[in-house]
């Protein structure tokens, strides 16, 4: 899978553009576009649907937008994704195979915690935190979703079908955002709950929908194949092996939230000193959660280390599932290409992710109602990435995956000028389509190319491990500063943040352009 990139070239001479087309309807091909569909329903469950719903129910801007940090779950699922890899479910492996069987498990926690966030009214005393406690459950359990159908991607198909694999994907993930996002708001609407006249029931029948529709994963699952490649894979350790192996990945996320636990009444404290240094409340909260966040990560990894090196666990297994897929990438690229990559993956998509976290309150507050921002964004919206994913796929192919990474970088960030000019006109329903237009076909474009960049970074041999490395962080630093979306709007107002944003995309130009160059060389050497 690693050598997809130079692959491509050898079948852009080989195949027409019929043939690309007719790959289309290939069975792994079109088995992504449900089970992308899937992968689309929880994500805005926990972001733009969460969000509106909140504010609905008057919760404040800025707090609406912390909400966005229970999907970090996305963005360290590398943490938890050995333990996909490795770790048997009793009864469900040896029935459905190792992919399928935790591919199942995590779609029924979706259902679970989608369920749970029904049952909370946000207006009542103490539920924020409840409703908090369920959107990181489904962040958690859809990101361990994301991890095995991405290995189940990678595992089920050659490289010529990636990037069109990653165009299905895409398509029925967005789909899966439609039902989740306009279809969310169309039967909040429905069943009466506008902004001004809020309705917890309405949200309540909304949202135990949504769990019905994942039920489309769960047929999916059981009714396609386990990958060859996933049963040659699998490795045989003792009932303990793998006991030990489950302890030690709760020892570190026990470890993670005690630093967090024990460290709140110290940052208020450094938070209160950095606001009188930095004169600024929105850096100081800044710094201090960043630390914070390094300092959990660093505990967790030590209390790893020392667990290790007592022999509470199996040194070999830990080697193979945390150590050897690491160690893979680096050697198979180099210090300094291994490093110049991980740098474009984690800032691909940073103008992106930051502006999405806010766009559905920037729409409201521009007037439009949920209806229109049903209408526009996510509906016809959805074309245009559909659009703009088979697109890109099609072009990976032809032209090769790191010219359209860069064609979508530069897309991407110059789309997000366009919401200044919206921002500026104001109530525009035809400004409005434009600006969706442009966006979601970019983004569309972007994605089926980064995704097929991603897998062809990928040894088929660390498939779940390193893919879900490279996607958490993809997302990790942007979702980290979508977090403070809210509170950068209110600090600078929604232009200044949408020209930050487009502007946050030159540096991944420079870096495309940079490790284009460095793979071409690498290649022919």
């Amino acid at each position: 899978m690693s050598d997809s990139i130079s692959d491509s070239k050898t079948i852009n001479k080989k195949e027409s553009w019929g043939d690309t087309l007719k790959a289309f309807l290939n069975p792994s091909v079109l088995t992504m576009l449900f089970l992308g569909f899937s992968a689309g329903i929880p994500i805005l469950l926990i972001f733009s649907s969460l969000s509106l719903w909140l504010r609905e129910a008057g919760v404040e801007r800025s707090a609406v937008t912390f909400f966005s940090w229970a999907a970090l779950g996305y963005s360290f699922k590398f943490v938890w994704a050995p333990l996909v890899d490795k770790l048997p479910l009793p009864f469900l492996t040896r029935l459905l195979g190792r992919r399928r069987s935790w591919m199942l498990l995590s779609q029924f926690a979706i259902i679970l915690a989608i369920l749970w966030m029904s049952q909370t009214d946000p207006t009542d005393s103490g539920s924020l935190t409840l409703m908090a406690v369920a959107a990181v459950l489904l962040g958690f359990s859809s990101a361990t979703q994301d991890v095995v159908i991405d290995a189940y991607r990678i595992e089920s198909a050659q490289t010529d079908l990636q990037a069109l694999m990653s165009s299905t994907y895409i398509a029925g993930y967005r789909i899966g955002m439609l039902v989740a996002g306009a279809g969310a708001l169309f039967l909040a609407s429905y069943f009466g709950s506008d902004k001004g006249s809020y309705n917890y029931q309405a949200w309540e029948y909304s949202y135990m929908i949504m769990a019905g529709v994942m039920l489309v994963g769960v047929i999916t699952t059981l009714l396609i194949p386990e990958p060859t490649v996933s049963k040659e894979k699998a490795t045989l350790y003792t009932a303990n092996d793998y006991l030990r192996f489950l302890f030690l990945f709760v020892a570190i996320v026990i470890a993670f939230i005690l630093t967090f636990y024990f460290s709140s009444d110290i940052s208020d404290d450094f938070k209160s000193t950095l606001k009188e240094l930095f004169a600024n409340n929105h850096l100081a909260n800044f710094v201090v959660s960043l630390i914070r966040l390094i300092a959990a990560i660093a505990f967790a990894a030590l209390v790893a280390f020392a667990l290790v090196k007592a022999n509470v666990v199996n040194k070999t297994m830990v080697k193979e599932t945390y150590v050897g897929p690491v160690q893979d990438f680096f050697m198979r690229y180099g210090l300094s290409l291994a490093f110049l990559l991980l740098a474009l993956i984690g800032l691909y998509r940073i103008a992106d992710i930051v502006l999405g976290v806010i766009s559905n309150v920037f729409y409201q507050d521009l007037g439009y109602s949920k209806v229109e921002i049903a209408s526009v964004v996510k509906t016809f919206g959805l074309f245009m990435t559909i659009a703009g994913g088979f697109l890109g796929g099609l072009l990976s192919v032809r032209f090769g995956v790191v010219k359209i990474l860069f064609l979508g970088a530069l897309l991407s960030a110059v789309t997000n000028l366009l919401f200044m000019a919206l921002a500026n006109t104001g109530y525009n329903l035809p400004m409005l389509y434009l600006v969706i237009s442009a966006d979601n076909l970019s983004a569309g474009l972007a994605s089926a190319a980064f995704i097929a960049f991603l897998s062809s970074l990928t040894n088929i041999s660390f498939t779940a491990v390193q893919y879900a490395i490279f996607s958490s962080l993809m997302t990790l630093l942007p979702k980290i500063l979508g977090g403070y979306s809210g509170s950068m709007v209110e600090a600078f107002g929604y232009q200044t943040f949408f020209l930050i944003t487009a502007l946050m995309g030159i540096p991944v130009l420079l870096l495309i352009i940079i490790a284009g160059k460095k793979l071409e060389l690498k290649q022919n050497s």
